[in-house]
């Protein structure tokens, strides 16, 4: 589990799996862009806009969203310390994914699970 780039005037501190590591790492440098503003937002922001972080239902698990051009990227991710995103310190972004359908979201999600569960060893 690796950490996003720490500031100490951070709300959330941001951590990373190996899973998302490989995601990102495979992504076109103008989407990695979009993702470091979207993580300064979850980071510096205490009322992040469903814009951005949205909760997926009937899970504990949260969705990181960004938009570039017409594709939609997802990323599952999980608040550490709290139950409600808003008031978490710490949160750990599971996996992501190029969203096609929502055929995808019940795949992902158990990927998601797998790997906090994993983690969680």
């Amino acid at each position: 589990m690796e950490e996003s780039n720490d500031n100490t005037a951070n709300i959330r501190r941001i951590f990373r799996s190996s899973d998302f590591d490989d995601f990102y790492s495979s992504l076109p440098s103008k989407v990695k862009d979009k993702f470091e503003y979207v993580f300064l937002v979850v980071q510096t922001v205490y009322n992040v806009s469903t814009k951005f972080v949205k909760h997926i239902e009937n899970t504990e698990l949260y969705e990181l969203r960004v938009s570039v051009g017409t594709n939609e990227y997802r990323t599952v991710l999980f608040a550490i310390d709290h139950d409600n995103i808003i008031e978490s310190t710490r949160i750990i972004l599971l996996n992501g994914f190029l969203k096609k359908s929502s055929k995808d979201y019940r795949k992902q999600i158990e990927k998601a699970r797998t790997i906090l569960n994993n983690l969680q060893k």
